[in-house]
C-alpha cells in the first residue's frame, strides 16, 4: 500500500499478502504453527457469519427497527484473528464495534440488539464471558481496562505460570480513540505499573471522518515507544497475523511483562456508524483498493488455493449466516416495548442512591399525568 507516516506499510506484520498467498515471518511464525485447517475453516466461518450479522443489522437500523448502527464491515480479520487469542481468566474490553469479538467468544448475536434498539444498557453478563459491556464513550474504557488488569496482577492471577491461572486483559478501540486523553493516560498508567493489558488499536483509518494522517503524524504503534512499551503494527485484513500478533502479546501480557500495543491496520468498507455517509469524506477508488484487500476473500483465496474449502462446507456456512440474520431480524421485530422507568434499573451493579431518588422523580413525574386525566 503507497503512503508515508501512519498509512504507510513500514514495520507491517503479514503472514498473507492480498492474493492469499503465505508469507513467512521467523518472529511470529512459531505463534500459528498450532493452527490446523480446521482451525483457519473455523476463522472463515466467524468473520463469515460476522458479516452476515452485520448487513443484517444494518438493513434492520434502514428499516427503523434499530436507533443506531455501528458497522465493522471490513475489519472482521482483525477480530476475530485477535479474539481467537484470548481465553478464560482473560478479560475483554470492547469499544462499541467488536461484534465478532463477541461472537468468537459465544456470546449470541442476535442477543446483542436490546442495546442499539433501546432497550437496556447491555445485553450480557460480563463475568459469564470474559467480556465487559460496550463503550459508547470514545476511549472512556481505556482507563477501566487498565484498573481491572492491575488488579488481576495485584490479586496474583499474572506471572504465576500456571496457564489456567494466568490471564490478561485486552483494550479494543479505533485509531479516533488515541487523540482521547482517557487512552493516553491509559498507556502511561499501564506502563509505569507493568499492568497486563494489550491495547488493540483497530486503525480503520477514519475517527469519524477525519482520517488517520490527520490525527497522527507517525504510526500509531509507535506511541508506545513513548512511554517504554512495545508496540506492534499488522496487517489487520491478515487473519492469521492478526492472531499470532495478538498472541504473542497476550503472552507477553500473562507472564508479567508487562503491557503491549498493537496496531491493526485495516479499512472500515462501511459507515462510521449508520448515521455517517462516508461518501462525503473518501472515494470510490480509495474503497475499492481496499475491496480488493477484502479480509474474508483473502483467507478463501488460500483455503481454495490449498483445496481446504470444501463447497458443502461453504454451503453450511452460508446457511448458518441466513439464519443468524433470520434470528436476529425476528428478534428484534418481536421485542414488544417495555415500561419507561426500566432505563434506571441495572444502571449499577449495586442499589445507587442517585439512582433511585431519580427513579422515584420519575414515578411522581408519569403519576402527575395520571391524576390531570381523573381530574377532567
Amino acid at each position: 500500500m503507497a503512503g508515508i507516516g501512519p498509512l504507510s506499510e513500514e514495520g507491517l506484520v503479514r503472514l498473507l499478502d492480498h492474493e492469499g498467498r503465505r508469507v513467512e515471518d521467523a518472529t511470529y511464525d512459531p505463534y500459528v504453527s498450532h493452527l490446523t485447517m480446521d482451525d483457519l475453516r473455523a476463522f472463515w466461518r466467524d468473520m463469515t457469519l460476522t458479516r452476515a450479522f452485520d448487513l443484517e443489522s444494518t438493513s434492520l437500523q434502514r428499516q427503523g427497527e434499530l436507533g443506531l448502527w455501528v458497522p465493522a464491515l471490513g475489519q472482521e480479520a482483525a477480530q476475530i484473528g485477535s479474539a481467537h487469542a484470548t481465553r478464560l481468566p482473560d478479560h475483554i474490553f470492547p469499544s462499541y464495534r467488536e461484534h465478532g469479538v463477541l461472537h468468537v467468544k459465544g456470546i449470541d448475536l442476535a442477543s446483542i440488539m436490546g442495546m442499539w434498539r433501546g432497550m437496556e444498557h447491555s445485553s450480557w453478563d460480563p463475568t459469564a464471558y470474559g467480556v465487559h459491556t460496550y463503550t459508547l464513550v470514545i476511549g472512556a474504557h481505556a482507563p477501566h481496562a487498565v484498573g481491572y488488569a492491575q488488579a488481576m496482577d495485584w490479586d496474583g492471577l499474572v506471572g504465576s505460570g500456571d496457564p489456567e491461572k494466568d490471564g490478561a486483559v485486552v483494550c479494543y478501540f479505533g485509531d479516533g480513540a488515541t487523540s482521547q486523553g482517557d487512552v493516553n493516560e491509559a498507556l502511561v498508567f499501564a506502563a509505569v505499573n507493568n499492568a497486563p493489558v494489550v491495547f488493540f488499536i483497530q486503525n480503520n483509518q477514519f475517527a469519524i471522518s477525519e482520517p488517520t494522517t490527520r490525527q497522527s503524524k507517525v504510526p500509531l504503534a509507535q506511541r508506545a515507544s513513548g512511554v517504554g512499551i512495545p508496540g506492534v503494527r499488522v496487517d489487520g485484513n491478515d487473519v492469521v497475523a492478526v492472531h499470532a500478533v495478538t498472541r504473542w502479546a497476550m503472552e507477553h501480557a500473562r507472564s508479567g511483562q508487562g503491557p503491549v500495543v498493537i496496531e491493526a491496520l485495516t479499512y472500515r468498507m462501511g459507515a462510521h456508524t449508520t448515521s455517517d455517509d462516508p461518501t462525503r469524506y473518501r472515494t470510490t477508488s480509495d474503497e475499492q483498493y481496499w475491496k480488493d484487500r477484502d479480509p474474508i476473500a483473502r483467507l478463501e483465496t488460500f483455503l481454495t488455493s490449498a483445496d481446504e474449502l470444501p463447497e458443502d462446507f461453504k454451503a453450511q456456512v452460508e446457511a448458518d449466516g441466513k439464519e443468524l440474520a433470520r434470528r436476529t431480524r425476528e428478534s428484534v421485530k418481536g421485542w414488544q416495548r417495555g415500561p419507561v422507568e426500566q432505563m434506571f434499573d441495572h444502571v449499577y451493579g449495586t442499589p445507587h442512591a442517585l439512582v433511585q431518588e431519580e427513579k422515584a422523580w420519575f414515578n411522581r413525574y408519569e403519576a402527575s399525568f395520571a391524576d390531570q386525566e381523573v381530574a377532567k
